[in-house]
């Protein structure tokens, strides 16, 4: 996803003077097509993620429209600060990029799990919070926020994810990728879990179980009415490669009629305490495939 982002971004600037990039001294065989094109729309502000948004908020003050860029966490709870009076408050043109959602960057331990930063930014006043799910979806979210410049968070992953679908249409609403609206059960999918709820899917489908599979890239602001498509459902699996509290299926919650059932697969605390490689922790953490099927299979009959 990551490779799309840039690549999308340096499209857009191509046609939007005003986009500007600033990165916190990472982005390494990543950024460079962008900062060889526009060098005087590039600064690497180091390892000084506070001073970055500090920075981007001066830039956006000024008529420029910045994306930040750095590891998970780093962009986000670091300097949550700033974000929130700097560029909220004062309602600037900020993108804060995090790279590496969820369990992404596994290997490094829980100080680069991004697993509570959609709760957090969804908090926040005046933002767009958007968790695309594959690469497709990435360039899709970089071309809205180009042409919609305003405090906004662009989630998005770092593995080299595979295109997973042809569907497209990010704004707002979930897009169906498997199934019909008959099924008894829709996974909703955030993020790069996406492709752990696909492959839970094809699980469930060689077992005789259908389920549908939607995926939702944007969760702030939600527009209401496009979820109506998930009221036929007897149940709704929330599926996001983070922990359950103030994430996807708490944003269901909050939007889909009471009556609707929303069951949660998402990260456990037992994440937390280990290292390892994304498969490894999915497992572990229990968002796998494979935990998505049992969790399906628990529902049917």
């Amino acid at each position: 996803m990551r490779t799309a982002f840039i690549n999308e971004l340096t499209v857009q600037a191509r046609t939007h003077p005003e986009i500007f990039l600033i990165v916190g001294d990472l982005g390494f065989s990543v950024v460079e097509p962008f900062a060889r094109e526009f060098p005087d729309r590039f600064l690497n502000a180091g390892v000084a993620e506070q001073n970055m948004t500090g920075v981007a908020a001066g830039l956006a003050s000024e008529g420029y429209h910045v994306f930040t860029y750095s590891i998970a966490n780093f962009p986000t709870l670091r300097c949550l600060e700033q974000i929130r009076n700097d560029v909220c408050y004062h309602l600037l043109p900020v993108t804060v990029v995090a790279v590496g959602g969820g369990l992404a960057y596994g290997n490094l331990g829980y100080s680069h799990h991004a697993v509570q930063d959609l709760a957090i930014m969804r908090t926040l006043p005046n933002i767009h919070v958007m968790a695309p799910g594959d690469p497709g979806e990435t360039k899709e979210c970089v071309a809205w926020l180009a042409d919609h410049p305003g405090p906004s968070y662009l989630r998005i992953g770092k593995a080299g994810e595979k295109k997973l679908h042809d569907v497209r249409g990010i704004e707002r609403g979930p897009l169906l990728l498997r199934g019909t609206p008959s099924d008894r059960i829709a996974l909703v999918s955030t993020g790069g879990i996406l492709d752990e709820s696909l492959a839970a899917a094809d699980i469930l489908a060689s077992e005789g179980k259908s389920v549908a599979v939607y995926s939702l890239p944007w969760l702030k602001p939600l527009d209401v009415s496009r979820l109506d498509a998930l009221n036929s459902y007897d149940y709704i699996v929330a599926v996001e490669e983070h922990v359950t509290e103030g994430g996807l299926a708490a944003a269901l919650r909050e939007n889909l009629p009471k009556s609707l059932s929303v069951h949660s697969v998402a990260v456990s605390a037992d994440a937390s305490v280990l290292v390892g490689t994304q498969a490894f922790l999915r497992n572990a953490a229990g968002v796998s495939s494979s935990h998505i099927a049992a969790t399906c299979l628990a529902l049917l009959p």
